[in-house]
Formats: structure tokens, C-alpha cells, sequence
């Protein structure tokens, strides 16, 4: 009883105050999502990612940095249930703590690009005009080179190293946000609440902060997301071309490229590692799809 009750004040449709109606979206935007089953796996594939970097040190039965010139190339077995690589790495541990790296690397791009490209986009759309063609064409100088392509410049001029990769990718990664952030505020400053807010005496640093960029996040979040797997997968290029994280370090794209010389014999060398390159991207674009069912505001729940 006690629990209908409660359904029922979520899904109600006159909600008494902003923390109902609040409680009510989120309600529904969970269910949503529950219901897509892709989604909750890309989830759950994730949180077990981000267990693994937590705990890589209980996790991982070895070092992975300790070489074993003696157990060199091993197959799968008990002891090494991914094998060995060419200097007697156990492939598993490396793996495991890979995944601190990967999330290292998604986390700072995020954290860095993400920021940038809602500022540009919100500002150019908000202001118009001459700003708005400079910054857009800016925008479109960075949008006609090949991420990868010019990711590689960028690292080539500051140098290899996992940092160095992390501030070329965010340079490269802004501009799909500045685009969708910009979008979304030519549309959001033409509403009447805006016009409300400026008569009220609001001024533009406000109104952008206050009302247009939290408007646009449910919309940068879904893309950002999404675009996690092309970070992985581009972080994993420099690695294998041995311009991002350098040996010893247990990066999946410097693993691939190291086994690359024994995939005939010892198959297992690059597969491993290309295969959780692999799984981790799929989940980040399965729940990347998930969140954008449940937050497109054009959607029914």
C-alpha cells in the first residue's frame, strides 16, 4: 500500500512543488532506462571498469610491471589465465591496472573539453554576430581534421606521454560540444523566459550561466558519453604508435602494439587488450544510446 503510495505521488500530474515534479522526471527517466536492456548492460560493464581500476591492487594477482624472462610467451593456463607477455608480464594484471589508465585518460578529456566547448557554444550562440563567426570558424578549423590526424600533431609537438596525449585529445575533442551547446542556445535564448529574465534586469553572464547551460547539459551529456568511445579508441592509437602512455606502463593501446610481432603464435599478446578496448567502447556508446532515450526532451517515458 505504503508503496503505491509513493508511485503514485511520483507520476502524479500536479505536483505540489519542484522537489515532486524533480523526483517524478528522475523516476521516469530510471525506468526508462531500466527498460533498455542494451543500456543497463553498457552500465554494468562500466561500474565493473571502474571496480577493477579501484581495486586493481586486491584484483591483480601480480605486478604488473614485474618481467619473468623465464615465463616468457606462456598460454592461458591456471597461473596466468591470460598469459604472459614477451617479457614475462602476466597479461591479466596488466589488464587491470590498463583500466586505471583508461579511465585517467576519458576522465581528464572530459573534464577539460566538455567545459570548453559549452562556453564556446553557448556564447556564440547567445551573443550572435561577429564573435559567432569567429568562434564557429575556429570551431570548423578543428572539425576538418581527422581527430586521430590531429591529435597526432598535437602530441608530436608536445611530445609523447600519457598527459601529452590527454591535452591533445581534449583540444581535438571540444568542437562536436561548442556545436550542439550552440544549437542549443540559439533555440533556449528565443523563448519567452529568457526574454522575462532580461527584463527582471539579468545580464548575459547570468542568464547564460544560470538558465542556458544547465539547459543544454542533458544534451552535452548524452554526446560526451557517447564520445567516450572514440576517446578510448583514440587514446589506444597513440599508444600503439608509441605517442601516449610509454613502456612500462599497462596501456591497452601500447599492449596491442607490442604483441603485434607474435599475433601468428602467440594470438593471445594483442587480443586480449584489443578485445577490452573493444568491450569497454561498446559499453560507453550502449549507454550512451540509453541516456539519449532518457533525456531527449522530444521523447515520451
Amino acid at each position: 500500500m505504503q508503496k503505491e503510495t509513493i508511485k503514485s505521488w511520483l507520476l502524479t500530474d500536479t505536483p505540489q512543488s519542484a522537489f515532486q515534479a524533480n523526483c517524478g522526471r528522475i523516476y521516469l527517466g530510471m525506468r526508462a532506462f531500466l527498460n533498455n536492456k542494451l543500456a543497463v548492460l553498457g552500465l554494468v560493464i562500466i561500474l565493473a571498469l571502474i571496480f577493477m581500476a579501484i581495486f586493481a591492487n586486491q584484483i591483480a594477482p601480480y605486478d604488473p610491471l614485474l618481467t619473468d624472462l623465464y615465463n616468457r610467451l606462456q598460454p592461458m593456463s591456471y597461473s596466468h589465465i591470460f598469459g604472459t607477455d614477451e617479457l614475462g608480464r602476466d597479461i591479466f594484471s596488466r589488464i587491470v591496472f590498463g583500466s586505471r589508465l583508461t579511465l585517467y585518460v576519458i576522465g581528464l578529456v572530459a573534464i577539460i573539453a566538455a567545459p570548453v566547448g559549452i562556453v564556446m557554444g553557448t556564447v556564440s550562440g547567445y551573443f550572435g554576430g561577429v564573435l559567432d563567426t569567429i568562434l564557429m570558424r575556429i570551431t570548423d578549423i578543428f572539425l576538418a581534421f581527422p581527430k586521430l590526424i590531429l591529435a597526432l600533431a598535437f602530441v608530436a609537438a608536445l611530445g609523447p606521454g600519457i598527459e601529452n596525449a590527454v591535452i591533445a585529445i581534449a583540444i581535438t575533442s571540444w568542437p562536436p560540444y561548442a556545436r550542439i551547446a550552440r544549437a542549443e542556445t540559439i533555440t533556449i535564448r528565443k523563448c519567452v523566459f529568457i526574454d522575462a529574465i532580461r527584463l527582471q534586469g539579468a545580464g548575459p553572464l547570468r542568464i547564460i550561466t544560470g538558465h542556458i547551460m544547465p539547459l543544454c547539459l542533458s544534451s552535452l551529456i548524452v554526446r560526451v558519453t557517447l564520445d567516450m568511445a572514440g576517446i578510448i579508441l583514440t587514446a589506444a592509437g597513440l599508444g600503439f604508435l608509441g605517442l601516449g602512455a610509454q613502456p612500462p606502463l599497462p596501456e591497452w593501446g601500447a599492449m596491442t602494439s607490442s604483441g603485434r610481432a607474435f599475433i601468428l603464435d602467440h594470438w593471445w599478446l594483442i587480443t586480449i587488450p584489443g578485445t577490452a578496448i573493444f568491450i569497454v567502447s561498446l559499453a560507453f556508446n550502449l549507454l550512451g544510446d540509453g541516456l539519449r532515450e532518457v533525456l531527449d526532451p522530444k521523447s515520451e517515458n
